[in-house]
């Protein structure tokens, strides 16, 4: 992805444009971490700002997440993807955890897409700023993060829903990364700790308007019988994965522009295959503006749009 002028960007900065968020993030060197544009730090000044179109690419170069705008909470637009059909294939087999665990390589995942290891390092370069090996390991941390501020799952089970490969690897990346170990990141709280199986509930961000009454209508006219249910303004389903059995709901947090899911699965591995499908299935990494700008110049279609401001066309995914 092109990121736009370096002047653009730090008025985008400047302001908290909303807009910009999942688009952009800003790299501080005088404080060596990075940023959303909407982040609600003091904003720093124009020559110590790095701009950069992924967390990954951030991340690469050197900037650890802001705890305060943090990152791994930004929407997970697509609007680069289609310029690149290879890098969002590859983007969604990582999110399955094609390059967690033993045996996995860049190679290997080559070899999936049909092409050569080289060549698809050249595409993420260009288009995420970031080697495929960077990616898949800011997903990993970001995934994790996530995990240790918004639930009370022990630290052994995060570890491997993201996807490293043991405990010490995961403290010593953290440690590496924010100077602390990921305890530390967790704030102090009475509720007792809770594994995957009890429920794990996450936020997943959303660039709004979003029409979620008639994302549910579309779902409820559908449901499988004895798989899926629409009831209360909620949409449950069973998942099987791998031989496993558990079970999503979701549910809409419109003041926090965010979905509510709430998983229930036996094997924490699976948590990040699961989530990459609910962000699929919901579609919440539609740049609905641009979408809707687009639309909107078709004069047939311009009044529709108008009138079901945030309704995502239907893609035929499923979880």
């Amino acid at each position: 992805m092109e990121l736009p002028d370096r002047d653009i960007c730090y008025r985008a900065l400047q302001s908290r444009d909303p807009r910009f968020d999942g688009l952009i993030f800003v790299g501080v060197t005088s404080t060596g971490i990075y940023c959303r544009p909407v982040c609600p730090a003091r904003t720093p000044m124009f020559a110590n700002c790095r701009f950069f179109a992924s967390a990954a690419a951030a991340q690469e170069a050197g900037f650890r997440p802001c705890l305060r705008c943090r990152p791994e909470t930004a929407p997970d637009l697509a609007s680069w993807r289609g310029t690149s059909n290879t890098v969002c294939r590859a983007l969604a087999l990582i999110a399955d955890g094609a390059l967690d665990g033993n045996g996995s390589s860049v190679e290997t995942l080559a070899e999936r897409l049909g092409l050569g290891e080289r060549q698809l390092r050249r595409l993420f370069l260009r288009h995420l700023g970031a080697p495929p090996v960077s990616v898949a390991q800011t997903r990993r941390v970001l995934f994790a993060k996530q995990l240790i501020h918004e639930t009370r799952m022990p630290m052994t089970e995060i570890a491997l829903a993201a996807g490293f490969g043991s405990v010490r690897r995961f403290n010593e990346v953290f440690h590496d990364l924010f100077r602390r170990p990921p305890t530390a990141l967790r704030r102090r709280a009475q509720q007792p700790r809770r594994g995957a199986e009890a429920g794990v509930t996450l936020r997943l961000r959303y660039r709004p308007p979003y029409d979620w009454d008639s994302m549910l209508d579309y779902l409820r006219a559908r449901a499988i019988l004895g798989v899926e249910l629409v009831t209360n303004g909620r949409y449950l389903r069973t998942v099987e994965i791998a031989g496993s059995i558990g079970s999503v709901e979701v549910r809409h947090l419109p003041q926090r522009q965010s979905l509510g899911v709430t998983i229930c699965f036996p094997n924490v591995q699976a948590l990040p295959a699961i989530v990459a499908r609910v962000r699929r299935l919901f579609d919440l990494g539609a740049d609905i503006e641009t979408i809707d700008a687009h639309l909107s110049r078709d004069p047939l279609l311009a009044p529709l749009v108008a009138r079901r401001p945030g309704l995502r066309p239907w893609r035929m995914g499923r979880l």
